[in-house]
C-alpha cells in the first residue's frame, strides 16, 4: 500500500519547453552575436582602409597622368626639332642599337622607349636627335627615297611606229618584256619562265632608250627609270640603299618595268679596287646582283638595262637568270636608214628636190639619232 500511495503522490510538473530551450540557447546566441559584431567591426576597418587606398590610388593616378602628359610633350618636342636621317643597322639590346648617319659614321645610340621594336629592321630609315643621336622615330620606307615611279600621265608617249627600223629588236623586246606583262598566263600554261631581264646594247643613238620608252607606253605596268650614275652617291651605303629602294618600289607596284640606262656606270667588271669610290661602286653592283637573284617569278617585274659598252660589263650580270636576253642595236644599214628617214620626215613638208635615196645611199655609218 505504501508503495502504491507514494506512486499516487503527484510529482513537480516539467518546465515549459520554450523556457528550457531559451535557457539552453542563450549562451550560444550571445556568442554568435558577439562574433557577428566582431566581423562587422573588422569589415568596417577594412572598408576604411580600402577608402584610404582608393584616395591614394586616385592621387597617384592624377600624378601619373600629369607625368604622362609631360612625357608626351617631351617626346613631341624631341621629334619636332630638325632631325638627322640615318640608317638602322642592328639591334644591340632592347634599349640600344647601332645606326649609320648620312655623314658615313656609325653610332651606338639609345632607342626611344615609345618606338615599335618590330619596325627596327636592318636598312630601315630612322630619325636621329641632332645633339644626342638618339633614335627618336622610324620613317616609312618611301620617306627617304629619291626613287619614284612615273605616273600614267608622265609615261613616255613614244610608240613603236615612232622608231624607224629596228624591226628585229622590236619583236625581241616585245616577246621578252611586253608579252610576259600583258599575257603572263600564257607562260604558265606552257610551263616556262619568262625572261627576268633584258640588256639593250649598241652604239649611241641607235634607239635603245626610245625602244624602252615604247615598251612602257604599250603596257599598263608601272615604269621606273633611273640612270646608272644616279646610284653613285657621296656617302657610303647610299648607292646600295637606292638599289633596294628601286626594287622595293617595283615589287610594291607590280607589274612594273625597271629601266636602268647607262648601266655600265655601276656594272663594270670587278677588279681589286684601290680607292673608296671603286669599292662603293662594286658594293652597288653586288646589291644589284643580289636584288635580281631575289626576284620571285610570281612577282611580275621586268628589268631592262641599256649600255654603249657591253664588253665592259661584269660577267656575273650577264649570265642567264639575270639578263636572259641580250638585244644588239647595230648602226642602221641602207634599209634601216630608209625607214628612219621615212619616220623622221613623215610630218615634214619636203621640196620635190629633196631626194631621200641620196642620203640613204651614202656609205657613211650614221646612227638613227644623227
Amino acid at each position: 500500500m505504501a508503495g502504491s500511495a507514494a506512486a499516487l503522490v503527484p510529482s513537480d510538473p516539467p518546465p515549459p519547453p520554450s523556457i528550457s530551450r531559451m535557457s539552453m540557447e542563450s549562451p550560444v546566441a550571445a556568442a554568435e552575436e558577439e562574433d557577428l559584431y566582431s566581423r562587422l567591426k573588422s569589415l568596417e576597418r577594412q572598408l576604411e582602409f580600402i577608402d584610404i587606398q582608393e584616395e591614394y590610388v586616385k592621387d597617384e593616378q592624377k600624378n601619373l597622368k600629369r607625368e604622362l602628359l609631360r612625357a608626351q610633350e617631351e617626346v613631341k618636342r624631341i621629334q619636332s626639332v630638325p632631325l638627322v636621317i640615318g640608317q638602322f643597322m642592328e639591334m644591340v639590346d632592347q634599349n640600344n642599337g647601332i645606326v649609320g648617319s648620312t655623314t658615313g659614321s656609325n653610332y651606338y645610340v639609345r632607342i626611344l622607349s615609345t618606338i615599335n621594336r618590330e619596325l627596327l629592321k636592318p636598312s630601315a630609315s630612322v630619325a636621329l636627335h641632332r645633339h644626342s643621336n638618339a633614335l627618336v622615330d622610324v620613317l616609312p620606307p618611301e620617306a627617304d627615297s629619291s626613287i619614284s615611279l612615273l605616273s600614267q600621265s608622265e609615261k613616255p608617249d613614244v610608240t613603236y611606229n615612232d622608231i624607224g627600223g629596228c624591226d628585229i629588236q622590236k619583236q625581241e623586246i616585245r616577246e621578252a618584256v611586253e608579252l610576259p606583262l600583258t599575257h603572263h598566263e600564257l607562260y604558265k600554261q606552257i610551263g616556262i619562265d619568262p625572261p627576268r631581264g633584258v640588256l639593250l646594247y649598241g652604239p649611241p643613238g641607235t634607239g635603245k632608250t626610245m625602244l624602252a620608252k615604247a615598251v612602257a607606253n604599250h603596257t599598263t605596268a608601272a615604269f621606273i627609270r633611273v640612270v646608272g650614275s644616279e646610284f653613285v652617291q657621296k656617302y657610303l651605303g647610299e648607292g646600295p640603299r637606292m638599289v633596294r629602294d628601286v626594287f622595293r618600289l617595283a615589287k610594291e607596284n607590280a607589274p612594273a618595268i625597271i629601266f636602268i640606262d647607262e648601266v655600265d656606270a655601276i656594272a663594270t667588271a670587278r677588279f681589286d679596287a684601290q680607292t673608296g669610290a671603286d669599292r662603293e661602286v662594286q658594293r652597288i653592283l653586288m646589291e644589284l646582283l643580289n636584288q635580281m637573284d631575289g626576284f620571285d617569278q610570281t612577282v611580275n617585274v621586268k628589268v631592262i638595262m641599256a649600255t654603249n659598252r657591253a664588253d665592259t660589263l661584269d660577267p656575273a650580270l650577264l649570265r642567264p637568270g639575270r639578263l636572259d636576253r641580250k638585244i644588239e642595236f647595230p648602226l642602221p644599214d641602207r634599209r634601216q636608214k630608209r625607214l628612219v628617214f621615212q619616220v623622221c620626215t613623215a610630218k615634214m613638208n619636203l621640196s620635190d628636190e629633196v631626194d631621200l635615196e641620196d642620203y640613204v645611199s651614202r656609205p657613211d655609218k650614221i646612227s638613227a639619232a644623227e
